[in-house]
């Protein structure tokens, strides 16, 4: 080797671990910092905000909107004028419970989509312009990789899961299994082709007369009935993909059917109905988590969404760490459904990238992982 490629090499080299080591101690100057992010989410009918400190949870927020309990589900139109209402109060009290001003806030975090088109404005507008107010960067996020990396939060007694994993995400609009190899590099391998988990629990209770959402009432009535009092046929469909149309329809013929026989079926056997109902549909779930395992050989699984604070969900997944290897991860019960501090999180990630969104951006209602 001639001494000029010998040099021209070295020089390369020295380069190469020059950007490494400027990387890494920018990294180590950040994290000695004080760094405080807002996170502000409104997707659907929650509108809820957050402070992050240096990893750690301050505050977490969230103002419900019971009014679409009378209708049987979200009204889009009514979720966008309460997000108006309530985003104001919300951050402000969400600064006051973390304790800091709002001049001390590096960054705003948001959720750019998916979800309800006019809640997603209402979260994105507000966000833009209080960054803008302050002069200091704000961060566009994920909804669905924000339930992933909710289990990076710094919670006392929760472990981090190690990448690779594999994440669940399970909510009224989602379904998914998610390959995740790091932070922002996460691969979709199976979803919902129709319904998603969340729907299937809400009109399954339409159907048995229980108010919405329908799923923390099953849940509560599955615990005190027979799983295998009636049996209801598993959707068939290949690979890690979902269905639940074909189970709810299932389960509204099955009801249709029995209450023309006796008029109180329902009233009889509602708590067998509704543990029959969970049954199979952890039944689906667990079958899929079981294929994902084998097809990556990843042994180490995560759930997310607001359907993931199911107790049957969280205990099928638990006794799979026995039955079939696992090592699970269950988020705290406050970080499933929607929330502020699943958002703070991934702006704190993002935050150390640089990846920061500019005053251009809009909200997207069907923003992909």
């Amino acid at each position: 080797m001639s001494s000029f490629v010998f040099t021209k090499k070295i020089k390369v080299w020295t380069f190469v671990l020059s950007i490494k080591y400027n990387y890494y101690t920018e990294i180590l100057l950040m994290s000695s910092q004080n760094i405080y992010i807002l996170g502000i989410e409104s997707s659907c009918d929650d509108t809820a905000a957050s402070v992050i400190y240096n990893g750690k949870i301050l505050s977490n927020v969230v103002a419900s909107q019971k009014v679409h309990s009378e209708y049987g589900g979200v009204v889009p139109e009514l979720a966008s004028r309460a997000h108006q209402q309530n985003i104001v109060p919300v951050v402000h009290q969400a600064l006051e419970k973390a304790n800091i001003n709002k001049s001390q806030l590096s960054a705003i975090a948001f959720t750019r989509g998916p979800g309800l088109m006019g809640s997603l404005l209402v979260g994105t507008s507000f966000a833009k312009s209080f960054a803008y107010g302050l002069n200091i960067p704000l961060i566009d996020v994920n909804h669905m990789q924000a339930h992933i990396l909710a289990h990076f939060i710094d919670e006392e007694g929760f472990d981090k899961p190690e990448f690779p994993f594999l994440a669940m995400t399970i909510s009224g609009g989602h379904t998914q299994i998610v390959k995740v190899d790091g932070y922002f590099d996460m691969d979709v391998i199976g979803e919902t082709i129709d319904d998603a988990v969340g729907e299937a629990y809400d009109k399954s209770g339409k159907v048995l007369g229980l108010g919405y959402p329908a799923g923390p009432e099953i849940d509560k009535r599955a615990q005190l009935g027979n799983p295998k009092a009636f049996k209801f046929t598993k959707p068939r469909v290949d690979g890690l993909n979902f269905s639940f149309s074909g189970l709810k329809t299932a389960i509204l013929y099955f009801v249709q059917r029995e209450v023309k026989s006796d008029p109180d079926f329902i009233a009889k056997n509602l708590n067998d109905i509704c543990a029959s109902i969970q049954y199979t549909i952890i039944g689906i779930l667990i079958d899929k988590l079981k294929l994902a395992t084998k097809q990556t050989g990843i042994n180490q699984i995560a759930i997310g969404g607001g359907v993931s604070a199911n107790s049957g969900i969280r205990q099928a997944l638990k006794d799979g760490e026995h039955k079939f290897g696992w090592k699970t991860y269950v988020p705290k019960f406050e970080f499933t459904t929607d929330n502020a501090a699943m958002i703070a999180i991934v702006g704190y990630l993002k935050y150390f990238e640089g990846d920061f969104a500019d005053q251009s951006i809009t909200a997207s209602a069907r923003l992909k992982i």
